[in-house]
C-alpha cells in the first residue's frame, strides 16, 4: 500500500554505462540489514544483455569508515561527492543519534553532505532514515511514513511533515520514505517497478526470494490481540478472488465464499490486512492491468474487461487516481515493443 505515485516514466538519468547512480549514506549507528538492502535489491536488476542497470555506492558524510550497530565498521566506497554525484540518494537509519528524536540537528558534517546533493536528485529513506531527511527540512510539508511504533514520536519532533503510519511506503515522486526493515526492500521493488517497469521488479524480486508485491500496509504489523486458531481467517477468499479478477466480486459475494457475514468478513479482512475489501481488490485489479498493459497487446477495452475494471473509462478513471497516467501512456512507457520504436 502506497501514496500515488506523480510520475511513472523511467527516470533517464545515469552514467556513461547507462547506469542509474544510486547513493546510500552510511550513518553512524546504521544497522547492516537495512544498508544492504539498496545493494541486494538493485544489484539484481539486469538489462537484457545481463548488464547492471544500477550502479550502487556505499558512502558516509565525511569519507570516514562509521560503527554499525552490530558492533563493527563499515567501510565506505566513497565520501559526500558520491551524494554529489548521484541520481537517487536513499538514508537507511541510524541508531546513533538520538537527538533526531526530538527534533535537534543534524551533525554538521551530515549537514554539509547533504547540501551538496543536486536539486532533483530522487531522496529515499528506509525505517528511521525519515529522521535525517526530516531534520534536514526535505519532508516538510510533504506525506511521509516511518516505523509505525515511532510514528508519535516523529509528529512531535517533525510537525510539518504529514505522517501516515498505516502504508509500507510513501511515494510523493522526488521524495519517498518506507516503514520499518523489511519494507525498504518493497520500496526498492517499487523503485524498480517505477523506472524499467513491473516485468523487472519482479524479476528482482524473485533473485532477492521476496515477494514482488505486500498486500496492505503497517496496520496489519501493529500490536493487537492474537485472534483464536479457531477463528476464520480471509486467507482462502483472497487466493480465490485473486483467480477471478475479471469477474463482478461484490462484498457479498466475497462473504459467502468466506462463509462469514458481511460485517465480519469485512472486519476480519481489515484486521488481516489493513485496508478493506475494496481498496484490495482495487488494487490487485491495477497491478493486473499494469501487467496486462506491459506483456500483451490487448485493447484498453479487453484489459479493463480481464482486469475487472469493465470499461476502459473506469480503468481510465484508476490508474489516473493510482498512478496520474492513462492505459495508454502507462503502455507506451513500459511496452517492450513501444520502448524499442522510442528507442529507434
Amino acid at each position: 500500500m502506497q501514496w500515488p505515485c506523480t510520475d511513472p516514466r523511467p527516470d533517464r538519468s545515469a552514467d556513461a554505462a547507462g547506469r542509474h547512480r544510486i547513493a546510500v549514506l552510511a550513518l553512524p549507528g546504521v544497522p547492516p540489514f537495512e544498508l544492504g538492502i539498496p545493494s541486494r535489491v538493485f544489484g539484481s536488476v539486469l538489462d537484457d544483455g545481463g548488464r547492471p542497470l544500477y550502479e550502487v555506492t556505499v558512502c558516509t558524510a565525511d569519507g570516514a569508515p562509521v560503527l554499525s550497530d552490530a558492533g563493527f565498521t563499515v567501510q565506505p566506497a566513497a565520501g559526500p561527492e558520491a551524494l554529489a554525484a548521484a541520481d537517487t540518494v536513499i538514508v537507511p537509519p541510524t541508531h546513533a543519534m538520538p537527538e533526531l528524536g526530538r527534533g535537534g540537528p543534524l551533525p554538521p558534517e551530515v549537514t554539509a553532505a547533504i547540501a551538496g546533493i543536486r536539486p532533483g536528485t530522487r531522496l529515499v529513506s528506509i525505517c528511521t532514515g525519515s529522521y535525517v531527511l526530516a531534520a534536514a527540512g526535505l519532508l516538510d510539508g510533504r506525506p511521509a511514513t516511518t516505523h509505525w511504533n515511532l510514528a508519535p514520536e516523529f509528529r512531535r519532533a517533525y510537525p510539518r511533515v504529514k505522517v501516515d503510519e498505516e502504508v509500507l511506503f510513501v511515494d510523493d515522486g522526488d521524495v519517498l520514505t518506507s516503514a520499518g526493515v523489511a519494507a525498504g526492500v518493497d520500496l526498492c521493488l517499487h523503485m524498480i517497478r517505477r523506472d524499467h517497469g513491473a516485468a523487472a521488479a519482479n524479476r528482482a524480486a524473485r533473485m532477492c526470494v521476496v515477494p514482488p508485491w505486500r498486500d496492505g500496509g503497517q496496520a496489519q504489523y501493529i500490536d493487537r490481540p492474537v485472534p483464536e486458531p479457531t477463528v476464520a481467517t480471509t486467507t482462502a477468499t483472497r487466493a480465490w478472488a485473486l483467480e477471478h479478477l475479471g469477474e463482478p466480486l461484490s462484498l457479498n459475494r466475497l462473504a459467502e465464499h468466506a462463509r462469514m457475514s458481511l460485517r465480519s468478513f469485512t472486519r476480519r479482512f481489515r484486521d488481516e490486512v489493513g485496508m478493506t475489501p475494496v481498496q484490495w481488490l482495487t488494487a490487485q485489479r491495477l497491478e493486473l492491468a499494469k501487467q496486462l498493459l506491459e506483456t500483451t497487446d490487448l485493447s484498453i477495452d479487453l484489459v479493463a474487461h480481464r482486469s475487472g475494471f469493465g470499461s476502459a473509462n473506469s480503468l481510465r478513471a484508476h490508474m489516473r487516481a493510482a498512478f496520474g497516467v492513462s492505459p495508454a501512456a502507462y503502455r507506451r512507457t513500459f511496452h517492450p515493443s513501444d520502448l524499442l520504436e522510442a528507442g529507434a
